[in-house]
């Protein structure tokens, strides 16, 4: 692949990934386009511009920060969410992220974006069990939560909250909401953290729904189409799976 074109073996629900990629070989070299692919995290696309991958500061942090397989596959979600957080930079407010896990996509984030004195809030349970209704990560447990903070000591404007959403929004929430990145594999709580935050969007505000259009989350897909539409505003389902609504 050429030098404007992104691969990772980073792919979910795949059985036999050696023969997946063989067959994404296959792909390559049967197409007339070279140029411009893209290939991770479930989606496929060729005769691509990539613009992100022109983007040296968003580029610079992402080579930085994402280090883990799943960070590295999940470049154009990311690229996505740093443009979103741009386009908030136009509206007031301060940014809030739920379900922000290590925090590697919020400080990928903050070196593409200057948020000057905008604060931005970090909620996460930072640990799983049996009992908790999100999916288990790798690195889910006692010392993730003090981890995190460790990595935005130096960021007196982040917050990191630990506790579950809604409830964990009582330990700090801005007034006023212009980004908000919501990322926790859970429909209850993700309907939950847009019935608190509602009234404190502000016109225009950005919202990024993560995993949207990614079929094993369907009941997100569902339940949010739902609330966004009894508001008279449409989701659009991107095709890094994520969806995107402006307030």
């Amino acid at each position: 692949m050429d030098s404007r074109s992104y691969r990772s073996k980073f792919f979910w629900g795949v059985q036999d990934m050696v023969a997946f990629q063989a067959s994404l070989d296959g792909l390559i070299a049967a197409a007339a386009v070279k140029q411009g692919w893209f290939a991770a995290d479930n989606l496929i696309a060729f005769g691509r511009n990539l613009g992100f991958l022109n983007d040296e500061r968003f580029i610079k942090a992402w080579d930085t920060h994402a280090k883990a397989g799943h960070e590295r596959g999940v470049m154009w979600r990311t690229a996505n969410v740093v443009w979103a957080a741009r386009q908030a930079l136009r509206r007031e407010g301060d940014f809030v992220e739920c379900g922000c896990y290590k925090g590697t996509s919020a400080r990928i984030l903050m070196d593409s974006v200057d948020l000057g004195p905008r604060r931005y809030f970090l909620y996460d349970l930072f640990e799983h069990d049996a009992s908790m209704n999100h999916n288990a990560m790798p690195e889910h447990g006692a010392g993730l939560f003090e981890a995190t903070k460790v990595r935005f000591a130096a960021f007196p404007n982040v917050r990191v909250i630990k506790g579950p959403v809604p409830e964990s929004f009582s330990q700090g929430l801005p007034e006023k909401i212009a980004f908000a990145h919501i990322d926790m594999n859970n429909a209850p709580a993700e309907i939950g953290a847009l019935d608190a935050i509602e009234d404190r969007l502000v016109p225009g505000a950005v919202i990024v729904l993560d995993d949207f259009g990614a079929l094993p989350y369907r009941a997100q897909h569902i339940a949010e189409t739902e609330w966004f539409a009894k508001r008279g505003i449409p989701v659009m389902e991107l095709p890094t799976s994520q969806g995107l609504a402006i307030w």
